[in-house]
């Protein structure tokens, strides 16, 4: 009985020093924002802070790059390799492909710090700023400023299918839950036009772009809302051909997917990698992958990201952990089919 009073005394003491710790990490968190627990955000920016102790700060010797697979993850792959070769050289460090298979496996990667660098779409950015720490540092443009992409709605040519009302009842393909020009813009952005996604139809998730493309092509979906530059890029690579599709509806200009590094790099080498991605030029093959974009430009996340948060927060979507955790639930379960 001693022994059991002794280690339940002792268990006691180290739940009490545990939640007392705990308390001290929130108490030294002046600002969380939106962010989730693990960070701070004390100036403002809507960024997790780097971590105060510089005992958590990282300075590895190898930096693991990932692409968020918006379509085919080897051709992506292939275009980013330039930019990856690029950083090593700038760096004096290794980086490494670290390869996923969902949007949800790049976050979850670099939430749990097996990724420290990576591109991903509108919407995943703004769940990796949140969820993950991610820090956006660049976004595709030129000379001119910042490149965007439109949401599309496309149907098969030879469908009858002329607006968007028309779509009622109908089997349409969204991506993922996380994708702005995929679904979270749809529900904001459709009611006004008279559809109502999960209301006039059905949402069928299709995991990403290519396959809501290739999906209206062979006719198993009748219509799908998607980034018009991953169209583009199918069709210039022979997947499909722009004039089996009509695009019955275009949206506004969103800014395209972010390059983002992780929070808790020593301020030194997020500095580098900053450098490092501002003077690198795209190849030729690049601005061609990239309809014309040929350098990364500076993200103000607060600034530049703003449309993207307001058509989650209009759609009920909220970049939070607990919806993180669906997302991801959803696309273990897709993985395993």
């Amino acid at each position: 009985m001693a022994l059991r009073a002794i280690a339940a005394t002792t268990f006691l003491a180290a739940v009490l020093v545990t939640a007392s710790f705990s308390a001290q990490a929130q108490d030294a968190c002046k600002s969380r924002g939106e962010l989730d627990t693990p960070y701070c955000d004390e100036d403002g920016d809507l960024l997790a802070d780097p971590p105060k102790d510089p005992k958590r700060q990282k300075n590895p010797d190898t930096l693991f790059f990932t692409n968020s697979p918006l379509e085919d993850p080897a051709v992506f792959k292939k275009l980013m390799e330039p930019f990856v070769d690029h950083l090593a050289r700038c760096t004096a460090r290794k980086v490494r492909f670290y390869d996923v298979y969902s949007s949800a496996a790049a976050i979850e990667a670099m939430r749990s710090g097996r990724m420290h660098l990576g591109t991903m779409s509108s919407g995943d950015t703004a769940f990796a700023v949140n969820v993950a720490g991610a820090i956006p540092i660049g976004i595709r443009g030129d000379a001119t400023g910042p490149q965007g992409y439109q949401l599309w709605v496309i149907v098969k040519a030879t469908s009858p299918f002329q607006k968007l009302s028309d779509l009622k009842g109908r089997r349409v393909a969204h991506t993922t839950p996380s994708s702005n020009s995929g679904n979270l813009a749809p529900r904001s952005l459709f009611p006004a036009e008279g559809l109502a996604p999960d209301k006039d139809y059905k949402v069928l998730f299709s995991g990403k772009h290519e396959n809501s493309v290739s999906g209206v092509a062979a006719g198993d979906f009748d219509a799908a809302p998607i980034a018009h530059d991953i169209l583009v890029r199918m069709a210039e690579r022979g997947l499909v051909k722009m004039a089996d599709f009509r695009i019955i509806w275009k949206s506004r200009n969103f800014p395209p997917g972010g390059l983002s590094m992780a929070h808790d790099l020593a301020p030194a080498l997020q500095s580098k990698i900053r450098e490092c991605t501002a003077n690198f030029r795209y190849t030729p093959e690049m601005v061609k992958g990239f309809q014309g974009a040929d350098r990364w430009l500076p993200i103000d996340y607060k600034k530049d990201w703003e449309v993207v948060r307001r058509v989650a927060q209009d759609s009920g979507q909220a970049f939070t952990a607990s919806a993180f955790e669906k997302e991801k639930a959803r696309a273990e379960a897709a993985g395993k089919k």
